[in-house]
């Protein structure tokens, strides 16, 4: 079973708290672990975060974050207008305040990259988000999770 989600929302501080709700409430709909779901959660904020600081909007002006959970695995992603560096995992100081978002994504990731694709740059990570064993209520038997696919068309207004 494989299930997605984007979602669209204005590049300002404020979409951080929008998409970590979002992520948090479908990846505990689809039964993901809760020690996953808050990993999965910490990584799309620190990715977020450095495209907010550091990268510059997509062309509508905002900024896409995605999400996919396949076979025990969930992969979130973050797309943004680009900016003049490459995102990197930093070595801060123990006494720096920043830094240390793409480092955290290293630690918690099983892999991460960066994608880019004309002026679109997403970052990417992977990470590990198993269902209990005993896990056996499904979103029906074709994969379909009832009200899904909304989130493909709404778009958050801040």
């Amino acid at each position: 079973m494989s299930t997605s989600s984007v979602v669209l929302l204005p590049y300002a501080p404020s979409s951080v708290a929008v998409a970590r709700q979002r992520l948090c409430t479908e990846l505990q709909q689809w039964g993901v672990f809760a020690t996953a779901v808050d990993d999965a959660v910490l990584v799309v904020s620190e990715l977020l975060s450095n495209a907010l600081r550091h990268a510059h909007p997509l062309p509508s002006g905002e900024i896409k974050v995605s999400w996919r959970w396949t076979d025990g695995q969930v992969e979130v992603a973050v797309s943004d207008g680009g900016a003049a560096t490459e995102p990197r995992a930093g070595r801060p100081t123990l006494s720096s305040l920043g830094g240390r978002g793409l480092g955290i994504v290293e630690f918690l990731a099983e892999r991460w990259g960066v994608r880019r694709d004309g002026d679109v740059t997403t970052v990417w990570a992977v990470l590990p988000a198993p269902q209990p064993v005993d896990h056996n209520h499904h979103h029906g038997h074709n994969g379909h999770n009832p009200g899904f696919g909304l989130s493909t068309s709404l778009r958050e207004r801040g």
